[in-house]
């Protein structure tokens, strides 16, 4: 005998008392406590004194029958196991029991160790159901613990994160001033225009972070040329047209800025090859820094200059247009027209305003659906 029984309790439910007695007689001496009763509406009140791991009961009783029974103990406690006894091999009743819950169908007369088997099984059954809960609710605990624990690293990574963006752009606005606004700007046109043609979520954080940062490398150019309020000779040209590749040499060892370093790279180059620094053509040069070429200049057309004031969205617009396909992929250029222009216009003033209240802050915090 399985000592677990000893600490099990059983119900049986029979109207003839002959059948209870046999039953309670072989198992008690066994060693599971047993409780008999007469009838379903006893039973029910039993289970509402104390809990039974296992129900024994005829399907045919005076008033209740034994599948209302077992219907209404499922209800109350789906853990309780059930064992269906019937005077008659009805095999629609054996599979409506086993359906609505039952572990086992004996029928009579039964031998007594068959009964015994019976309720080993159906005890067994019961118990790696209550093993298999709590293991449930633990892997569910653990799994709760362990997502709150990465949701914290996740935060604490993208914290640093933040700095490290925040840092090599407050760094180069440093040197050169209007960088923090011209930058913010330009990561939110980049972004509403690369999903406008249809990024997915991960190429437009990256193409976000490449926008942002598409300047870094100026910071490794000397200031004499940098902030040089003339026009600048053509060894000065030659010196600041390295500014994307050392901005790539920058971004590409630091990780999480690694792939955005291809759009840094590549943000001068033009659709007919003759941009700068490696003089790459068509779709050679990276969607995001296609993308990024076309927005950067309605940025600098819609912006004052020293020597300048700024264009109107509009004309920015029709001096775009008559660049497709020379300096600007065509199909981007015709998502771009797409748009319209109050859209741009509104967000050029928002982040001109959120810049002027918020700082730098907002260089971490873009207003699209794309974040960093």
């Amino acid at each position: 005998m399985n000592r677990q029984l000893v600490h099990e309790k059983i119900l049986i439910v029979d109207d003839e008392e002959s059948v209870r007695s046999v039953l309670l007689n072989h198992l008690n001496s066994e060693g599971p406590q047993c409780v008999g009763s007469p009838n379903a509406l006893d039973a029910l009140n039993k289970m509402e004194q104390e809990r039974f791991s296992l129900v024994i009961s005829d399907v045919m009783m005076p008033g209740m029958s034994g599948m209302e029974l077992l219907r209404l103990v499922k209800r109350k406690d789906p853990e309780t196991a059930f064992i269906m006894i019937t005077g008659l091999m009805d095999i629609n009743t054996a599979v409506d029991s086993l359906r609505i819950g039952a572990c086992d169908f004996i029928t009579k007369p039964f031998e007594l160790p068959a009964v015994r088997r019976a309720v080993d099984r159906a005890l067994e059954q019961r118990r790696l159901a209550i093993r298999n809960r709590f293991y449930r609710e633990e892997l569910k605990r653990k799994i709760r613990e362990r997502t709150f624990e990465l949701n914290e690293a996740l935060r604490d990574v993208e914290e640093s994160y933040k700095i490290t963006l925040e840092a090599l752009v407050t760094a180069l606005d440093a040197r050169e001033h209007e960088t923090l606004a011209h930058s913010q700007r330009v990561r939110e046109y980049t972004l509403t225009l690369a999903e406008a043609l249809g990024l997915k979520y991960d190429d437009l954080i990256q193409t976000g972070r490449g926008a942002l940062l598409h300047d870094v490398g100026k910071i490794g150019v000397k200031d004499s040329i940098l902030l040089k309020p003339g026009k600048l000779n053509e060894e000065e040209w030659t010196e600041m047209r390295k500014h994307p590749q050392i901005g790539y040499n920058i971004l590409r060892s630091i990780e999480f800025l690694a792939p955005a370093a291809e759009i840094v790279l590549c943000h001068q180059e033009r659709w007919d090859g003759r941009g700068y620094p490696n003089g790459l053509a068509g779709t050679e040069i990276p969607l995001g820094a296609r993308i990024f070429a076309v927005v950067d200049t309605m940025d600098a057309m819609t912006s004052d200059r020293p020597y300048r004031q700024a264009l109107s969205f509009e004309a920015a617009f029709e001096e775009i247009r008559s660049c497709s396909g020379t300096q600007f992929d065509p199909k981007v250029t015709e998502a771009f027209l797409n748009i319209p222009v109050g859209r741009w216009k509104a967000i050029h003033d928002s982040v001109n305003k959120s810049h002027k209240t918020q700082g730098c802050f907002d260089l971490i915090c873009p207003t699209s659906t794309a974040f960093l």
